[in-house]
């Protein structure tokens, strides 16, 4: 049995702005499961506050002039003991947890990471006298990646695991806002947290964690090189003995179409049938035209460049022509709202747009839909790709990242042998192109439905994953400590 404390900055149901909170609200559950002694650590939001039904106080104390306390509940729905890092001055704010209601990143947000970090690491060293100390610190992506640099320092200390859930996001601030922070001074060199004159939190769980793993075999080796690397591809090489790639899972019984509350009809691979329910009931809360013959595809994500939404709209002109319906749910950069709402104004019978997110439209676009367009940029894992599937719904993919390592393309050969569980897109297809080939298969009934029933026999339950964490935490363990820095 490992001590793991897995620090992240969110973690559903408490607090979630993307797959990350996914993630951390389903992988300490399923380690717990396998009989691991774990805390998972989050900072206390107001909004996640809001959702905690009861706590109890662990301890008081300062950290560079500022108040802590240290809470513990649990995480709701789950025996997982969560620790909340309660500072008014930094997260006593409502709303998003990384921008304001005007999707500016809080000016203050190095400070407020540093925060978290500083206290993730007297947790780690026990030095708040809460009789408890890991074996390991799992953390995530830049907001934790101060943790491992800081856990470096010490002679005697736990292993560390830094996840990347996605290197494009990589906490980066001026040479001003380094020194404000009052972290060691040789933190300020290339081989350390500096990245062409700004600091990046994100380099300190990549030069100094233990281990390094990111969310899916091929996004490991993508970024490796420079098209994917962001930057960091020469690092992420130069340690590509300590690197690795485990494909997330998913929460099998929040995302199950045989038991979702959310639905207006539950079914399974045996009642099949009853998901056209579910799709009349979605084109009905669209104002669609409620068309069963119509091949009607859903998307759910941020309005970004990443997911290919510059793509999605180059196709619009073409795809109006066709006999389809496609529905967005999602927010992100205006210029990708605004171009959706325009289309959806101008085509009311084949294009519905919802800004924001919606968890339980989230599910029943899942439910409804035939097909799930994620044509991204580069995906690391992607997680919609594997509701898509478990829910009977087609994803229409790129071959990057974890939608390569969990789509097998429709073609010949793979409906021969029953493999074929979408399509993805081939390295000279358009986007058109790939939908065009969808809509010549959805005419074929009994290969649909063929093909339908394979995407939801896969397994993408948590055990597998949470069985591959465990191999990796053994590993990083053993492995003898990276050289302690500084002084």
């Amino acid at each position: 049995m490992n001590r793991i404390l897995f620090a992240s900055s969110e973690a559903y149901p408490l607090i979630k702005t993307g797959g990350l909170a996914d993630v951390a609200g389903s992988l300490p559950r399923a380690l717990l499961s396998q009989k691991q002694d774990l805390r998972l650590i989050l900072p206390a939001y107001t909004d996640l506050m809001a959702r905690v039904k009861k706590y109890r106080p662990l301890i008081e104390f300062t950290i560079d002039n500022h108040t802590v306390k240290l809470l513990e509940t649990t995480l709701p729905g789950t025996k997982v003991k969560t620790w909340l890092v309660d500072c008014s001055d930094y997260f006593t704010r409502p709303g998003n947890p990384y921008m304001d209601k005007h999707n500016k990143a809080w000016p203050d947000n190095a400070e407020r990471f540093n925060l978290f970090c500083k206290v993730i690491e007297r947790v780690a060293m026990n030095r708040l006298d809460l009789d408890w100390q890991p074996d390991i610190v799992h953390c995530n992506d830049w907001q934790t990646g101060l943790v491992p640099a800081l856990l470096a320092q010490y002679a005697q200390r736990p292993a560390t695991l830094f996840t990347i859930h996605n290197l494009a996001y990589q906490g980066l601030f001026d040479y001003d806002t380094f020194k404000r922070l009052d972290l060691p001074a040789h933190f300020w060199h290339h081989e350390s947290l500096e990245f062409h004159g700004q600091f990046s939190f994100i380099k300190g769980g990549l030069v100094y964690a233990d281990s390094i793993n990111t969310v899916s075999s091929s996004y490991a080796q993508e970024i490796q090189q420079p098209a994917f690397g962001c930057g960091l591809e020469g690092l992420l090489s130069h340690r590509r003995e300590q690197l690795y790639g485990i494909l997330n899972g998913i929460d099998t019984n929040e995302w199950n179409p045989g038991t979702d509350k959310n639905l207006h009809k539950t079914y399974n691979r045996q009642t099949l049938t009853n998901k056209q329910i579910n799709k009349t009931a979605l084109q009905k809360y669209f104002k669609l035209p409620q068309k069963k013959d119509r091949l009607l595809i859903g998307f759910i994500g941020r309005m970004v460049e990443q997911k290919g939404l510059d793509d999605i709209i180059l196709a619009l002109p073409e795809l109006v022509n066709l006999p389809l319906q496609l529905v967005f749910l999602g927010s992100g950069q205006a210029i990708y709202e605004k171009a959706l709402s325009d289309w959806a104004q101008q085509y009311p019978d084949m294009i519905a747009l919802q800004t924001g997110y919606d968890e339980k439209l989230a599910h029943q676009i899942e439910a409804g839909s035939d097909a799930f367009l994620m044509p991204s940029k580069f995906e690391p894992c992607g997680l919609n790709q594997m509701y898509s599937l478990r829910y009977g719904t087609l994803p229409i993919v790129t071959r990057v990242g974890g939608l390569a390592d969990t789509i097998t393309n429709i073609n010949p050969e793979t409906l021969a042998n029953d493999s074929a569980n979408g399509i993805v897109l081939s390295e000279n297809e358009s986007l058109l192109q790939a939908i065009q080939r969808l809509l010549i298969i959805y005419k074929e009934k009994k290969t649909w439905g063929q093909i339908q029933l394979c995407a939801m026999r896969q397994d993408h339950s948590w055990h597998h994953s949470a069985q591959s964490y465990l191999e990796l935490y053994s590993v990083t363990i053993g492995r003898k400590p990276r050289p302690v820095i500084g002084n």
